[in-house]
């Protein structure tokens, strides 16, 4: 009876042992931006919530700061299931397919409240890309409207002609292309050192990427153009979904809600938080942007939008139509 017992303990134990090893799915997530940003604060709540929604049964761990993968490199990463999670800014793929670049078409928004309509037309052929690469869309939060930083004012669209124009993805490179003014291929974390040794003379992007990266230090002026709004978007790999319980999708698909609703009020708090901070710091803030220089730069956004729906066919001119209804 003793041995008898003894058997029966230890199958105990090992089905225990097994049930609590199943009992908990493990996955990775990189970020490409530093704790303090508001989508990586923004991703550790929602990891924070799918955790306690799912009783601890999904632990998703953050890598924030391209510290798993750098940021060209986490799409692929959770397509080939390196990682299980990822959080990319969208655009920076717009070179794979056209639907992945519309948030950066300058000009197509002006609002975020149009950004907003903007996305709700795009977001069906979105999910329908991402899910043709084996990826599940989550949910998407746009950046602070975008503005030119620059070493002095630039009065108008000609004054970018032969400057070193800051690109990230392909819309960038292409306003540069149609301003006149030299392309240069530059991340986040390396712009100071670009701005101080003179590889870069001019970039847009938002007030929060000014702040965080202290541009106060190497550059004078910020022009507030709104041009675009551009979006981030978080995106699971299919098999480590399809991996997951019926009921524990449906809790991390509530929770990704919760965050998109809460990333675009926090992203409408930061945009206001942000150009104050510039402006505490000495930063001249140019609010409005000069008009010559916004008219140029819609007459490019509107040659930029109009390519775009060439290229993207009959989706791209879907969308468009949705959203200008």
């Amino acid at each position: 009876m003793r041995a008898l017992s003894k058997i029966v303990a230890a199958v105990a134990f090992c089905a225990m042992s097994a049930g609590a090893a199943s009992a908990q799915t493990k996955w990775d997530m990189p970020t490409p931006y530093p704790d303090s940003n508001f989508h990586t604060r923004n991703v550790a709540q929602f990891v924070a919530d799918v955790k306690a929604a799912t009783g601890g049964a999904l632990d998703i761990r953050m890598h924030t700061a391209g510290s798993l993968l750098k940021h060209p490199e986490i799409k692929r990463g959770v397509r080939q299931g390196t990682a299980q999670i990822g959080e990319v800014l969208i655009s920076l793929h717009a070179n794979e397919s056209p639907i992945y670049g519309l948030d950066s078409v300058p000009f197509l928004v002006a609002s975020y409240d149009d950004s907003r309509k903007l996305y709700e037309a795009q977001r069906p052929f979105l999910e329908k890309k991402l899910a043709e690469e084996g990826l599940v869309f989550l949910y998407s939060v746009p950046w602070p409207p975008q503005g030119v930083y620059a070493k002095k004012l630039i009065a108008s669209a000609e004054d970018l002609r032969g400057l070193k124009f800051r690109t990230y993805n392909p819309g960038t490179g292409r306003i540069a292309a149609l301003v006149g003014a030299v392309p240069v291929q530059i991340e986040v974390p390396d712009l100071p050192t670009a701005f101080a040794t003179g590889r870069v003379e001019v970039t847009i992007t938002s007030g929060s990427t000014g702040v965080e990266a202290r541009f106060w230090d190497f550059v004078t002026h910020y022009h507030d153009t709104q041009a675009w709004l551009p979006r981030n978007v978080v995106f699971a790999n299919k098999a480590a979904w399809d991996a997951l319980s019926e009921d524990q999708r449906g809790k991390v698909k509530a929770a990704a809600k919760v965050a998109e609703d809460r990333g675009w009020e926090a992203s409408k708090t930061e945009t206001a938080q942000r150009i104050q901070q510039l402006k505490d710091s000495k930063m001249t803030v140019v609010a409005p942007a000069p008009a010559k220089l916004l008219e140029g730069l819609k007459a490019i956004g509107a040659q930029i939008a109009a390519e775009w729906e060439k290229s993207a066919g009959a989706d791209g001119a879907a969308i468009l139509a949705a959203y200008r209804k």
